[in-house]
């Protein structure tokens, strides 16, 4: 019998080559898939020893293998956020141009992004510009934080004070600093740092108020005392500088920055004649006592610079002068004891506080009672506590 001819039509070849293709698709997206997986887990290994470089400080090799990591996944926003930091922290300024440019990218994409606006602040900040630095620690600031962001943005507002006080802006660090103290944590180890950087800005005031919320939390801690007693001290409130060098030394005994300042603070509360609360005898005693020393310190400082002390002339030196001054004024010190002479004193005291400046300016910086004479002249408002 003739064989029967299996009939095949259009409909029929359509299914077969659909299913052909469907299973030439499967196979290749599975294979597609398996090369992103295996591409995916080799960036997250090379993203993991770039990183172990990075904090390592091994620059050259954390970039060469984030560079490699960010072949395998070039839209990986993390990958190009740590090869922009580690171009940037390889402190090579050819390399700080290529940061900025990942960064930016980055930034144009997700301008909120703290951890962005951070690492531009620090780009910023390797280049010197205050300007850009504020911007960006700002931005930080008040961006979007994945974790603990008030910690993060007092973190960043620190980074942005130490920057400008390291830049010489002083007026504006402080400035920042105030906001800072606000925000604070009521914690020993913030109110520390923060009274520290307002004492680098030469706001003692604040510093001292920072120190004591300090001791407030932790009253044997040794460095809040310390640095309670030096602003204290530049404050010109020396009885309470005292107080805290007093115990500063006491914590810690080896602290000889503080033993020196308690030791002038003492010297100086032993020798003002403007001290309050002190008999008219005791002052008249003091001022004495300054007066003999300013002529000694006055004559030592000449010959130091060999400048001769005759009387003085129209071309005379500034010393000189003191010293006729000084000379002339000697006899009244009998008269001190005298009840009318109410003006004496500060007359003499004057003479003895151009003496202490003037040698001062000429001959550098004092020691001794001589610093103290010098300060209670700087502070004397404070000085008569």
């Amino acid at each position: 019998m003739p064989s029967k001819l299996v009939p095949r039509s259009a409909p029929f070849f359509l299914l077969i080559l659909t299913l052909a293709a469907a299973v030439s698709f499967a196979a290749v997206s599975h294979l597609v898939a398996r090369y992103n997986a295996n591409q995916q887990s080799r960036g997250r290994k090379l993203y993991a020893e770039g990183l172990a470089d990075a904090n390592a400080g091994r620059y050259d090799a954390a970039i060469a293998t984030l560079r490699a990591a960010l072949t395998c996944e070039p839209t990986n926003s993390q990958y190009q956020l740590s090869l922009a930091r580690a171009l940037r922290d390889s402190n090579d300024p050819r390399r700080l141009d290529e940061a900025e440019s990942y960064l930016l990218a980055l930034w144009q994409r997700t301008p909120q992004d703290a951890a962005v606006n951070l690492a531009l602040a620090r780009v910023a900040a390797h280049r010197g510009s205050i300007e850009d630095a504020t911007r960006y620690y700002h931005n930080a600031m008040y961006g979007v934080w994945n974790s603990d962001p008030d910690s993060n943005r007092n973190k960043a507002r620190v980074e942005l004070i130490q920057f400008l006080l390291k830049k010489g802006a002083p007026d504006k660090a402080e400035s920042e600093l105030m906001a800072l103290a606000i925000s604070l944590p009521p914690d020993p180890i913030s109110r520390l740092q923060a009274a520290q950087l307002f004492a680098q800005a030469h706001d003692d005031t604040r510093a001292l108020a920072q120190y004591r919320e300090v001791l407030h939390y932790d009253p044997a801690n040794s460095d809040a005392l310390a640095g309670a007693g030096q602003a204290a001290y530049r404050i010109g409130d020396y009885l309470i500088a005292q107080r805290y060098l007093e115990e500063a030394v006491k914590a810690n005994p080896e602290d000889a920055n503080s033993g020196q300042f308690l030791a002038i603070t003492e010297l100086l509360l032993r020798t003002n004649p403007f001290r309050s609360h002190i008999s008219d005898a005791e002052r008249n005693r003091r001022i004495a006592a300054a007066f003999a020393h300013a002529g000694k310190r006055l004559t030592e400082c000449a010959r130091q610079k060999g400048i001769d002390l005759t009387p003085a002339t129209s071309t005379g030196s500034s010393l000189s002068a003191l010293q006729s001054r000084w000379a002339v004024a000697k006899p009244d010190l009998a008269r001190l004891r005298s009840p009318g002479e109410t003006d004496l004193p500060d007359a003499l005291m004057d003479i003895i506080f151009q003496i202490e400046q003037q040698t001062a300016a000429i001959c550098g910086p004092p020691q001794g009672l001589d610093l103290a004479l010098l300060l209670v002249s700087q502070k004397r408002e404070v000085a008569t506590q």
